[in-house]
């Protein structure tokens, strides 16, 4: 009874607004006999802060609540710090779309999360790396950083609101339909591709049917590579289509590979790299690395 655990929730997430957010976390913690320390950050550096301090304590049990964005950042700490294998991780979902704790079956509400970390038990998963910034999920080059870029700029400048935002920037960019020229090495194989998007995956993506998106395990210890070849814009929504249908591996100009390591080179100097949704600007090469049960997350049993 009263196990300790640091939680560091994004204040501007889900509940985050509520002003007796920590009180309620209290509650509904100790209704399973644990003692919660809990953090409501305003800022990622306030997230990042606060994981370091609790690994300063000595907790064996670190819960981040929020979207991925919140997710990545608490784990990237964990895992940075090589305590992602001894200090058990928590997730509670309370962003929008909460892929990483869809794919290991966590559950999505508040009550039932809080119940997982309880009775649940811990697994080793892998993590992604692209220059020493970490993910948990994917990292994406092309035309997604440059929607999430912005979609940003809207909702800061016009008040938009993030969706409407982001179907504005999704048109924009399939307007100006840029192309990257990228060398890929893979295995130690190189591959010359002409792409508007790469996506790099932590462990394989189902890329056909309806659960497009999904993944079914996170140790399996690769990276998954997906490229579209010069595809029109009219060829993104015929690939589209034949992924609904079950026939994108059928695909002569869809690339899908897997590797534990591999590096992408363009001519640019520098890069818009987004990883679980947040962009930042990389210097080329981008080196890709898989870093098996890097973090031990607790899943429902």
């Amino acid at each position: 009874m009263n196990t300790p655990v640091a939680v560091i929730v994004n204040a501007g997430a889900g509940l985050g607004y509520c002003g007796e957010l920590s009180q309620q976390l209290h509650e509904k913690f100790a209704a399973h006999g644990m003692l919660a320390d809990i953090t409501l950050a305003h800022s990622g550096t306030e997230l990042i802060e606060a994981a370091k301090a609790a690994l300063a304590r000595g907790v064996h049990m670190v819960a981040a609540g929020g979207g991925d964005g919140t997710i990545n950042a608490v784990a990237s700490v964990l895992a940075e710090a090589g305590a992602g294998q001894e200090v058990a991780f928590g997730v509670l979902p309370l962003g929008t779309l909460n892929h990483f704790a869809k794919d290991l079956h966590i559950p999505l509400d508040l009550d039932g999360a809080i119940a997982n970390l309880a009775h649940g038990q811990p697994v080793r998963v892998d993590v992604g790396e692209v220059n020493g910034r970490i993910f948990l999920n994917n990292s994406s080059l092309g035309l997604y950083p440059d929607i999430v870029r912005d979609r940003e700029r809207q909702q800061r400048r016009l008040g938009r609101g993030k969706w409407l935002a982001f179907s504005w920037a999704a048109l924009a960019a399939l307007k100006r339909y840029p192309f990257l020229s990228v060398r890929l090495e893979v295995d130690g194989v190189a591959h010359a591709r002409r792409t508007p998007f790469v996506f790099i995956g932590n462990n394989a993506y189902q890329m056909q049917g309806l659960n497009i998106g999904e993944r079914e395990r996170l140790d399996g210890g690769q990276l998954s590579l997906y490229v579209a070849q010069r595809p029109t814009r009219w060829g993104l929504v015929r690939l589209a289509w034949h992924a609904l249908m079950g026939r994108l591996a059928e695909q002569r100009d869809f690339d899908v590979a897997a590797a534990r390591e591999l590096t992408i080179e363009t001519r640019k100097s520098r890069l818009r790299v987004a990883t679980d949704g947040e962009v930042t600007v990389m210097q080329p090469p981008l080196i890709y690395r898989i870093r098996p049960g890097a973090l031990t997350v607790i899943v429902p049993r």
